[in-house]
């Protein structure tokens, strides 16, 4: 797993795949590490040169000081592909993965092949929502985030059917660090991006979740109406499409490149 540095952070990625292969970024959700894309490595890395990293204060990465914008993120994805010599790649990005993707595609889009955005938004206009969630883990830590995740994430009926399911991902957001984490709240509360997605050209997927109440299918539609071009696909889940319908998101994206 190379480690490679961007900006004072020391950033922990995994490539699966044939190096040979067309290159695809998995960027994963607030909160969670690389592994969030489980159910997609082995059906995805058969087809790309499959790359996935965890941000800046997540998972195996350092944890550079505050603040965190969204440019920063948007700068460590292009530093990931500067150490991995990747020209172009296509990105998949789901929650703050989005976020950082729509940042992509409008300032830098000669580094794209195609952009999949899901379960995203491009604004919150409350602010008051991420300043409660700062406070609360600058106070108590991360337990409050993680208990939280089954209604934030999943639906009722997946909780009940895979809690093994639920409980790891409740894991990745415990083991998250509060400063890393507190730091991406920051960088998505500050974030605006209505103005950008004019800019966005390449070929662009959106997937939205039916039952996310975190970006609902009103800003999937957002996006969909401002991104030239764009299609937009709703599944049946929450806010982590990829793991509550895994063969479905797998199929979408799979399908968006004409591979199946």
């Amino acid at each position: 797993m190379p480690v490679i540095q961007s900006d004072g952070c020391a950033l922990n990625v995994v490539v699966d795949g044939n190096p040979n292969a067309p290159a695809l970024i998995l960027s994963s959700s607030l909160g969670t590490d690389h592994t969030m894309w489980a159910p997609q490595v082995e059906r995805l890395a058969q087809q790309f040169h499959l790359v996935r990293y965890d941000y800046r204060g997540h998972g195996k990465s350092s944890v550079p000081p505050r603040p965190y914008t969204m440019d920063m993120l948007g700068r460590d994805a292009l530093a990931i592909m500067d150490g991995l010599g990747i020209k172009t790649a296509s990105w998949c990005g789901l929650s703050m993965g989005g976020m950082v993707g729509q940042w992509l595609g409008a300032h830098a889009p000669h580094r794209l092949e195609r952009l999949i955005l899901c379960n995203t938004t491009s604004y919150f206009p409350d602010k008051r929502a991420w300043n409660d969630r700062i406070r609360t883990v600058e106070t108590a830590g991360m337990e409050g985030m993680a208990q939280g995740v089954a209604a934030r994430w999943f639906t009722p009926g997946f909780t009940a059917q895979e809690p093994n399911e639920v409980a790891r991902l409740q894991a990745l957001v415990r083991a998250t660090s509060p400063q890393g984490y507190i730091g991406c709240c920051e960088a998505i509360r500050d974030m605006d991006h209505r103005e950008i997605l004019h800019k966005i050209s390449v070929p662009t997927l959106i997937i939205a979740g039916k039952h996310d109440v975190a970006t609902s299918v009103e800003s999937a539609e957002f996006l969909r109406d401002r991104i030239p071009g764009s299609k937009l696909v709703v599944l049946d889940a929450a806010h982590i499409s990829n793991i509550e319908q895994a063969d479905a998101f797998t199929a979408e994206v799979l399908g968006f490149f004409n591979l199946i």
